[in-house]
């Protein structure tokens, strides 16, 4: 698969994902308060912490689902809430949002395959429509992607003649195939049977070796967090509580919660 280096878009600054005093609410319901946080290009990070945390919410932010109540949130140079108009920033309209949004990918818990679509057609229907590649060209991207998950023989299965692991995986080759600057993965293993989770994170493993795509991850896996992130940060209440790689947050985190969110999880499971 081809690298994202030679695209100067990715290079072109020293930070891929910014969030500046990111408010974000719903009702009287506070679930970021005033969060700051950067992710550098090609870095893998990601978020632990308890249910309700606003991990999530992250996510669904940068993927334009949700908007903020107070804050900016920046895709590489580009403001992804934000425009200029006359000299003032001002909230996005959609067709700046859709424009920034392009460099984002997501892998959601539930795959969200086409189900009346083989997993070629899958895959290439929106780099044809959103990208304008050709046929040929998003067919080519399509199997290479479908090798590189060990799906290659699946080509011309629908979804419903595959397993949980293997629709995940062809989601994944989906959200590649859109070329993206950042990859968004949201509880990518949580509606797997067990026996099917190792496979999607070898593959998950694999695209943060041979790729420099920057990707956040949010996930209670936690060897699989300790195996492949740069940087593990623990959300609590809507703020980073505490980041470090992950040997130092695993095996000696300075913070109380983050010693009995750890316990918790890596107890129960």
């Amino acid at each position: 698969m081809a690298s994202h280096t030679d695209t100067p878009s990715a290079t072109a600054t020293d930070v891929m994902i910014r969030f500046e005093g990111v408010i974000k609410k719903f009702g009287d319901n506070v679930v970021l308060r005033e969060l700051d946080f950067e992710v550098k290009p090609g870095e893998f990070v990601t978020l632990i912490g308890p249910s309700g945390s606003g991990k999530t919410t992250i996510l669904r932010l940068l993927m334009t689902l949700e908007k903020v109540n107070g804050g900016k949130i920046y895709v590489g140079d580009e403001c992804l809430t934000h425009t200029d108009r006359g000299g003032k920033m001002v909230p996005a309209d959609e067709k700046h949002l859709r424009k920034v949004r392009r460099r984002i990918g997501m892998v959601f818990q539930q795959f969200n395959l086409f189900p009346n679509m083989k997993v070629l057609q899958n895959i290439t229907e929106a780099p044809v429509r959103t990208l304008g590649l050709s046929k040929e060209e998003a067919e080519k991207r399509a199997r290479e992607l479908l090798e590189m998950v060990g799906l290659s023989d699946k080509v011309d299965a629908h979804p419903s003649q595959l397993s949980g692991g293997q629709q995940q995986r062809v989601a994944i080759a989906r959200a590649l195939a859109m070329q993206p600057d950042v990859l968004l993965l949201d509880e990518v293993t949580s509606a797997l049977d067990p026996e099917l989770v190792a496979g999607v994170l070898a593959v998950l493993k694999e695209i943060a070796s041979r790729t420099d795509i920057t990707i956040l991850c949010v996930t209670h896996e936690m060897q699989f967090a300790r195996d492949v992130s740069d940087r593990v940060m623990m959300f609590d209440h809507g703020q980073v509580i505490e980041e470090a790689d992950p040997e130092k947050l695993f095996t000696d985190p300075d913070h109380e919660r983050t010693r009995e969110f750890l316990h918790a999880v890596i107890d129960r499971a």
